[in-house]
């Protein structure tokens, strides 16, 4: 074997033991929680509003937070919002916030509600933000939700729109 041969072999070895020697942490990416955004237009509701409160309009987020078991099936569910509105006549105060089953176009019956209280969300200037936290979800519920989001809307109340001033279908972002 002649000397370039055999630096060759050598520096080849040298870089495999290297490479072997190199310590790897396997790491497990950590699922990010699901997401859900909706646009929230009087327009959307059933039927459209169209009084002075028909020119609002809003983005809730909402963020699932997911307990599983070791097979991955969910046993308990939460769902944090943040509601942000804009173009409501000053003073418009919410009384329900929910999440409804139903396709564009159709309306249901609140499946997930974020109990809001007398008094307790009023926009002074008519835009604003709000934020509900660990609002129980039933595991039937998220499965739901999560295997077709677009069946389901999330929607505002006033005391002008009872049945519902502004909605948005679910649309799932992460």
């Amino acid at each position: 074997m002649n000397r370039f041969a055999s630096v060759l072999l050598f520096a080849s070895l040298g870089l495999t033991f290297a490479a072997c020697d190199k310590k790897e942490t396997p790491t497990t990416p950590t699922a990010l929680p699901p997401k859900f955004t909706a646009t929230l237009l009087p327009s959307n509701e059933v039927p459209a509003v169209s009084n002075a409160e028909g020119s609002g309009s809003g983005t809730a987020t909402i963020t699932f937070n997911l307990t599983k078991d070791s097979a991955g099936t969910i046993t308990a569910a939460t769902a944090d919002f943040s509601v942000t509105v804009t173009g409501f006549p000053n003073g418009t105060a919410l009384t329900a916030a929910h999440i409804h089953p139903g396709v564009a176009g159709v309306n249901g019956s609140p499946a997930v509600n974020l109990a809001l209280t007398a008094g307790e969300i009023t926009f002074a200037t008519g835009s604003g933000t709000f934020n509900k936290n660990a609002i129980t979800v039933t595991v039937d519920q998220a499965n739901s939700i999560l295997a077709n989001p677009a069946a389901f809307y999330f929607n505002i109340h006033t005391p002008a729109n009872g049945g519902g001033v502004a909605r948005g279908q679910l649309v799932r972002t992460q």
